[in-house]
């Protein structure tokens, strides 16, 4: 009996590790800072969805896939959170939603780096995410963070293309709170 429980207990040690599935818990959040006329500002996004499956020991079975509702956007000036929506900035009207999907993996020095594809404003380009990863007793905390260029996405035309007075890089950084399905 003691041997067959021993047999049992290395067979299942010799499996390999398995990415974990994960549930975005509700106190998540997604946000960005960005200029205007030289001064910093945050906001975030109300509503978005991930599925998220990860091994930090197994990159190759990771994925995030992320959708955000762009009409959701809060910076809290109620100038701004009007004009982001419009047609020179996001255009939720034709376009409602980010999305971004990873395409690999790979580990730089100790950090982990997400690559993927991020669908903005009908406009698809390649981001690279840093990823930091804590396990949890029942899940994980995932942090990312990028820095964007707005107008490769064509965010702020016209006159907003200015990047004297609103900045064309964009640091955007999530924190999410993972419980394990």
């Amino acid at each position: 009996m003691k041997t067959l429980s021993c047999l049992l207990a290395t067979l299942a040690l010799a499996q390999p590790a398995l990415a974990a599935d994960y549930v975005v818990d509700a106190d998540s959040t997604l946000g960005f800072t960005a200029t205007f006329q030289g001064e910093a500002f945050d906001g975030s996004f109300k509503h978005f969805e991930a599925t998220i499956r990860y091994d930090s020991k197994d990159l190759a079975t990771s994925k995030f896939d992320v959708s955000v509702d762009l009409s959701g956007v809060a910076t809290g000036d109620k100038d701004r959170d009007d004009t982001l929506p419009t047609s020179e900035f996001f255009n939720i009207a034709k376009f409602p939603k980010a999305h971004f999907v990873t395409t690999g993996f790979r580990k730089v020095g100790d950090k982990v780096v997400a690559a993927g594809t991020l669908s903005l404003k009908g406009i698809e380009k390649p981001v690279e995410l840093e990823v930091s990863f804590e396990p949890t007793e029942h899940g994980a905390l995932l942090d990312v963070a990028t820095t964007l260029q707005r107008l490769d996405f064509q965010v702020g035309t016209g006159d907003y293309a200015d990047t004297s007075t609103i900045g064309d890089e964009v640091r955007v950084k999530g924190h999410l709170v993972l419980t394990a399905k």
